[in-house]
This record gives structure tokens, sequence and C-alpha cells, in this order.
């Protein structure tokens, strides 16, 4: 699907993203991309599309997403119902992304602009109601794969974890973690346990050029052996290991129409709903997750800008990751209206493209 999709300028994408990414901890500054493949029939409300718009104050985020097929509310379907006048996602093609990423950090990669030929399946998909082979082959398929950096996917079956994990190491991915709630929820519960199953790349001590375990970026040798090698490790996350409340998976399963969720999202990036409200709580776990995982939270200096105050959370959990720090910059994300901002560029950036 990767290879049918429409071919973005890669030359253009790559100068815009070296150029506008903020390198921080072990982040490099390239894409991030958080998504489930849905069909869990929980129809929690649209965490992961949410978490990607409060990663972006600190992210480049190409969120990959489409309609509902098998839920009330897709991720399209919630950025469309944004009122008064939401994105033009329409206005997001193979052409015009580059253009996207010079004024904002954040794009949403409607599947159907870049995977055309998915057009011919859409209806059946949502008559059907159920979840198909095409809800496991979306997470994987986003357009600029080969410039995602770091990534989470959720998945709603807890036998796809090492699946998932293994098709992902394979296809080369630097940092990704595949998650799946107890419940078989396709995102990090609030409710309790997510397994999960961690992607990343470490020094290869067969390689040359490899002192210590460190990659010796000056050596010019042709190693017959790769520097780094991918490795997946296995773990549990709990709400406790980010600082947070369990929440009843309930309280943020409203099954609401996408004009609903709209609402409750706009509520959350304006900073109007409790610091321990669910919906909320939900967010912040997933958006810290991505956040850990990009490496962000490596850095042991803070200066996200106003409202930041600079005291960095060290303390790691399971998976050897800073989840509270992640949390910590995650709530500054809504309480100092970047999210916002960031949702406001995007909107603003779209409509101009497609004007």
């Amino acid at each position: 699907m990767r290879e049918a999709a429409a071919q973005i300028n890669r030359i253009d994408l790559k100068t815009v993203v070296r150029s506008r990414g903020r390198r921080e901890g072990s982040y490099k500054g390239g894409l991030c991309d958080i998504v489930g493949t849905g069909g869990d029939g929980h129809s929690t409300f649209n965490v992961s599309t949410t978490a990607s718009i409060l990663a972006s104050s600190l992210l480049l985020v190409a969120k990959h997403g489409n309609r509902a097929s098998s839920s009330t509310s897709g991720s399209a379907d919630l950025l469309q119902a944004i009122a008064p006048k939401g994105p033009n996602i329409e206005a997001v093609t193979a052409e015009t992304l580059p253009q996207i990423y010079e004024k904002t950090n954040y794009a949403f990669l409607f599947a159907p602009k870049f995977h055309t030929g998915m057009r011919h399946v859409a209806a059946i998909r949502k008559e059907l109601g159920f979840r198909t082979i095409f809800n496991l082959l979306g997470p994987l398929a986003n357009p600029v794969h080969d410039l995602i950096e770091a990534q989470i996917v959720g998945v709603a079956q807890q036998d796809m974890l090492p699946i998932f994990a293994e098709s992902l190491r394979f296809s080369g991915a630097d940092k990704a973690m595949v998650v799946c709630g107890a419940e078989n929820l396709d995102e990090i519960s609030c409710a309790g346990i997510t397994h999960c199953r961690r992607i990343s790349k470490r020094p290869n001590p067969k390689a040359n050029g490899v002192k210590n375990g460190q990659v010796d970026d000056e050596s010019t040798s042709d190693e017959e052996e790769p520097r780094t090698i991918a490795e997946i490790d296995q773990f549990a996350l709990r709400p406790a290991d980010f600082g947070l409340p369990s929440c009843p998976l309930s309280e943020v399963s409203p099954g609401k129409l996408p004009r609903e969720n709209a609402e409750i999202l706009m509520k959350l990036l304006r900073n109007e709903l409790p610091k321990d409200n669910p919906v909320l709580v939900f967010v912040l776990i997933n958006t810290a997750a991505l956040l850990a995982i990009s490496g962000i939270c490596d850095a042991n200096i803070s200066d996200m800008g106003p409202g930041d105050d600079g005291n960095v959370i060290r303390e790691t959990g399971p998976g050897g990751l800073r989840w509270k720090e992640g949390v910590r910059r995650a709530r500054w994300a809504v309480e100092s209206g970047q999210a916002l901002a960031s949702l406001n560029n995007f909107i603003e950036v779209t409509n101009e493209c497609g004007s």
C-alpha cells in the first residue's frame, strides 16, 4: 500500500522537516504518528487524534487517518466536525504536504487522498460495520513511513502485538511501540494494564565503528554488519506509571457523534476540563507515551516556552522511559495554549491551500 500511495516529493519534505524539527533529548526532529487499528468495540473518545494534536506542540506530527468504518467517530470525522470551521483535510495532498509543514507542526494525512485505490472499498467497509483486514493495514501504511521517526500503534487484539512489532521492525522503524489494553483496547488504557512491545535501535556490537556500545559517527569503514540493530522489549504500563489515576472505560466511551466529540476536543484544548477529567487523563496518557517514545523526554533541560517551569521529571518507569515527564509536557501543551495554537495553524493553512 505504501508503494502504491501518491508519491510525495521526498526531497522537499525532508528539507522542511530538517529546518523545522525541534531537536531535543534524543528526538531528532522527525515526523511522528499515533494511530490505532480501530474496531475494538469500545467506542472510546478519539484519543489518538487528540493526542496527536497535543504532541504537535513539540513534535512534527504526520497523523494518518480516515473516516469511521466500524465506529461512530473516526479521526477525519472528528476534525471535519470542529466548529465554527475545521481544517480542510482534502487540501493535504502529496503535492501540498511540504507547504503545510512550512507553517505548522501538524498534518492530517487523509487516507483516501494518499491511497486512492481505497475509495473502491470504503462504502463496503462502512456497510459491513465491523473490523476488516484494512483496519490492520491502515496503521502500517502511513504514506510518509520512511520519514517517521517515532510512532505508536494500537491494536485491538493482544495476539496481534508480536505480529505488528515484527512488522514494524522488519520495515525499519526507528522508535515505535505497539500497545493493546487488557480490555483489547487499541489505545493505552486509562483503566488498567496495557501490554506493550517497544521497538528501538541500539548499537550493534558486531559492527565496525561501534566502540563501548556507542556508534562512532566518524567511522567511514564499510562494515558488513549494520551499525544498529532493532530490538523488541516487552513490558506493561498502568496509569500509575504516568502519575495519573485510573478511570473506567465507561467514562471515556461516550459513543458520541463526531460533532459532540469535537466539542469535547475543543473544551480540552481550551483548558476548560478539570485536571482529573477522565477524557483528559486518557489523552494525557497517550500523548505522554508518544512524547516519551520520541525521545524528547530524555532531555535534562526543559525550555518549552511560556508556562514551562523547567522542572524535568527524570524518574523512569517500565521500559526505562520517562512517562511522567511526558505527562508534564502534555499538560503544558494544553495549559499554555500551544496545542490549540497548533490546531489553529493547521486549520488556517489547509483552508488557505484549499481556497
